[in-house]
Parts: C-alpha cells; structure tokens; sequence
C-alpha cells in the first residue's frame, strides 16, 4: 500500500518537472511474473525506471538500507520501503543463496521482480559484466526476462551528486522479452549461466548504447579509488 502511495505523490510531479519517456512498456506483461533486469546508472534510477509502468516492481537491497538509526536511518527505512524494495543479506555464500530464494519467492508470489545485474551502480556510466545471480533466478523460475535499460539518468544525477540536474529528461526502455527455455533445468552449470547472463547484457547494450566493459563494476570502482589516491600522493 505505502507503495502506491509513494508513487502516487512522487508520479506527478516527476512527470511534470523531468518529463521522462518511456520505450516498449507493452512488453511487460499486464499480470503473472516477470524479471525486469536492468542496468544501474544512477540513485535516480530507483524514481524513473518504475514510474511509467503500472503494476509494482519490487526489488532487492542491501539489508543496510534497513538498519541505520537516528533520522537518517528512519529516511533510509522509509524511502526503500516506499519504493519496492526488500532487505537482502548481500554478503555471499549462504547470504546469496538466501537472497536467490527471497527472488525466487518474489516470483512464485506472481510479482515483478526488478534486478541489477551489475550489482552496483556503474562508476562511469558504462555498462560492466553482469552478475550470473540473475541467470539463475530467470532459470529456476521459468519466468520471461525483460531487458530494463536506463537512459540519461548517470547525466542528470552522477555518483556523489545529491539532487538531480534539471534540464535532462530521462528515459526507459523496455526491450522484448528473453527466451532461455532451451536452459530449462541446467542452472546448476557455470557456462550456461554466464551465456545467459552476457545475452541478458548484450540486450541492455543494444538498448541503452552503452559501452560495455568486461569487468565487473564493484573491480573497477576500487580500481578507480587506487588511482584517485595514486594521483592525490602524487600531486
């Protein structure tokens, strides 16, 4: 319900002030359950990616969204609450295999379950490897995979950046559907994990035209604090 409320005062006065556009919302299905798999430009993508669609996309998030104290953490709690998403233990290990059944269970439940492959937002605005997790879930659920690109949204608010820059209009893709039925029952296979995982990736390229870099995004934003430090001792 706080869900709809959210979206209820937020939808309007986005629309007004940032006029975002929407591509292909015809491919998400009007009922039964769905992955929308994303690439993750920016904290705005939060706002815009579910705004033009009218069923619920939940998510999953750090559970540290969640536990923070004082205002800041009661805003946190509010905020992520408000716009559809639930507290995951992202740790690995058995945490991930949590995570995948709370998915799993998202899914099974008849719902749309909104994922970011990268795992992280990107530190540059390029799309980076995709994370085999969503490959799993889109084969142990048999449900249809739609590509979910975001667009202009690192422009108008960047990382560090606390509100976003006027002028911009954001956009949303929605491709058509995946098909990874020839997979059916192999998850348990590394290689066909990542097949689907790159084909997954290779549909948000196309979508959002993004470079692609093959790395992980979590290695290259550590790569880049390196070299900002590397820089700074050297200046």
């Amino acid at each position: 319900m706080f869900y709809w409320v959210v979206k209820a005062i937020l939808g309007p006065f986005l629309r007004l002030v940032f006029r975002p556009w929407t591509e292909g919302s015809e491919n998400v299905p009007r009922q039964g359950p769905a992955i929308l798999a994303g690439n993750h430009l920016s904290f705005a993508d939060h706002f815009f990616g579910p705004l033009q669609i009218r069923r619920k996309v939940i998510s999953l998030g750090k559970a540290d969204y969640f536990t923070g104290s004082g205002i800041k953490g009661f805003f946190s709690r509010l905020f992520f609450s408000g716009v559809g998403t639930v507290p995951i233990d992202r740790s690995g290990g058995k945490a991930s295999e949590a995570a995948l059944r709370t998915g799993l269970r998202i899914l099974r439940e008849g719902n749309i379950l909104g994922i970011y492959p990268e795992g992280t937002r990107s530190p540059d605005g390029r799309l980076y490897k995709g994370k085999t997790g969503v490959a799993r879930l889109a084969l142990e659920s048999r449900v249809p995979v739609i590509p979910w690109a975001m667009v202009d949204t690192y422009e108008m608010m960047p990382p560090g950046r606390p509100l976003p820059k006027l002028g911009i209009r954001p956009g949303v893709r929605f491709g058509k559907p995946l098909d990874f039925s020839r997979y059916y029952g192999m998850e348990d296979d590394r290689l066909v994990l990542r097949a689907v995982t790159d084909e997954i990736m290779y549909a948000l390229m196309e979508l959002s035209g993004q470079e692609y870099v093959d790395k992980y995004a979590a290695s290259a934003k550590v790569e880049m604090e390196r070299a900002a430090r590397a820089a700074a001792v050297k200046g």
